[in-house]
C-alpha cells in the first residue's frame, strides 16, 4: 500500500503543501472550504501524521516517562501498578502520547541516571513519579533539569500543585472505625518499607485514629511481598500474640498474612488490606479491603502532567476517595478468655 503523504494530498487537490499542512494541523491560513476538502481526503486515504515529524515541529517528544525502583518481576505480581498503568495509558492513548517505562531495581541512584539520560536525549516531555522517599532527591533533580513532573499518590500538596493527593487520613479512619465497630482494641499494622513517605503518613494517621478510639497498635514494617508477610506474621503468631486484628499495607501482604493465619488455625483474627484487588476477592476467606481506584489515580496523574505540559500548571482536583469493601475476614473480636484458650493457656473457671 502506497504511503500517504502531505505532498500526495496536495497534488491530488491541486493546492500547496503548506495549505494541506495548515488544514491538517488546525492552523489558520486556509479557508474553511479548503480545510474540509483536505480533511475529507485525508480521512478517505487513511492518512496519519508522522509522529517524528510532529514531534520535531512542536519541539516535543510526545512521550512521558515512568521509572519504577522495583525489580521487573514485581510488575507482574503487583495488581496496584497494573491497574495504575491501565489508567495512565488510557489518558495518554487518547492524547496520542507514548509511555516510556523503565524498571531500575533497587540499586541506589540508577533511577536518577535514567532521568538524566532521558532529559539529555529529550526522550520524554515529563515524568510521573512513584514511591517518594524521605528526603527524596528527585524533585530537586527535575527542577535542575527543567523536566516537568507529577508526584503520584502522595500525602501532601506542594506549592506548585504538581502532586496528586490521596486522602490517607480518611482511609485510616475507614479502616480503624470498621475494626473498632467489630470490637477490636488491639491490632497490628503491617506496613511497607518505612523509608517511603506514604507509609510514614499511614502510620501517623493510624496512630492518631487509634488514640482517638482507645486502640493499641503495634507497627511492624514489611516489604510488600506475599512471602515476606507470611514469614513475619507466622513468626508473630508462634510467639505471644495478643492482637485480634491485622491491617496489611497492600494486597500481597494481606494474602501472605492470610496464609499464616490459616496455617496457625487463627482465622478468628480479623484482616484488612489497604489495597483491594482480585486477590482479595478470590482469597479464602475473602479479604476486607480499601478499594482505592488505582486506575482513576493513574488517569488523574496523567491528566495533570499533560495539563502541566500544555499550560505550565495543573489542577490537582479533589482526592479520589476510597471505598471500604467488607468481606469475610471482618470477624468480630474474641474476648480475652477466648483469646487465652486459642493461645493454649489455662483459664480458671
Amino acid at each position: 500500500m502506497t504511503r500517504v503523504t502531505i505532498q500526495g494530498i496536495a497534488d491530488r487537490l491541486g493546492i500547496s503543501k503548506a495549505s494541506v499542512s495548515y488544514a491538517l494541523n488546525g492552523q489558520p491560513g486556509v479557508s474553511d472550504a479548503t480545510r474540509e476538502r483536505v480533511l475529507a481526503l485525508a480521512a478517505e486515504l487513511g492518512w496519519r501524521p508522522s509522529s517524528s515529524a510532529r514531534s520535531l515541529s512542536r519541539s516535543r517528544a510526545d512521550a512521558i516517562g515512568m521509572v519504577l525502583k522495583r525489580d521487573p518481576e514485581m510488575l507482574g505480581n503487583e495488581p496496584y501498578y497494573m491497574r495504575t498503568l491501565e489508567g495512565i495509558e488510557d489518558v495518554l492513548a487518547r492524547a496520542d502520547v507514548s509511555l516510556l517505562l523503565r524498571m531500575t531495581g533497587t540499586t541506589p541512584g540508577r533511577d536518577l541516571e535514567v532521568y538524566r539520560q532521558w532529559s539529555a536525549e529529550r526522550r520524554v516531555d515529563g515524568v510521573i513519579v512513584f514511591d517518594r522517599v524521605v528526603d527524596d532527591p528527585r524533585p530537586a533533580l527535575f527542577e535542575s533539569l527543567g523536566l516537568p513532573y507529577v508526584l503520584h499518590g502522595l500525602w501532601a500538596p506542594t506549592a506548585d500543585g504538581r502532586i496528586t493527593i490521596d486522602d490517607q487520613a480518611r482511609d485510616a479512619e475507614l479502616l480503624m472505625r470498621h475494626l473498632a465497630s467489630l470490637g477490636h482494641r488491639r491490632l497490628v499494622h503491617l506496613s511497607g518499607p518505612v523509608f517511603l513517605a506514604h507509609e510514614l503518613d499511614r502510620r501517623d494517621h493510624i496512630a492518631r485514629e487509634a488514640r482517638s478510639a482507645g486502640i493499641a497498635v503495634r507497627f511492624v514494617a514489611g516489604d510488600y511481598t506475599l512471602d515476606g508477610a507470611q514469614s513475619m506474621v507466622g513468626a508473630m503468631l508462634a510467639g505471644t500474640f495478643g492482637e485480634t486484628a491485622i491491617i496489611a499495607s497492600n494486597d500481597l501482604m494481606a494474602l501472605g498474612t492470610l496464609a499464616a493465619l490459616r496455617t496457625a488455625g487463627r482465622l478468628d483474627i480479623a484482616l484488612a488490606s489497604w489495597d483491594d484487588s482480585i486477590i482479595c476477592r478470590i482469597a479464602t476467606p475473602t479479604v476486607t479491603a480499601l478499594a482505592r481506584h488505582p486506575d482513576e489515580q493513574g488517569r488523574r496523574s496523567a491528566r495533570m502532567l499533560l495539563e502541566e505540559l500544555e499550560r505550565g500548571s495543573a489542577d490537582q482536583g479533589e482526592p479520589i476517595h476510597s471505598d471500604l469493601v467488607v468481606r469475610e475476614t471482618s470477624v468480630r473480636a474474641i474476648d480475652d478468655v477466648d483469646m487465652l484458650r486459642a493461645a493454649g493457656d489455662t483459664v480458671d473457671a
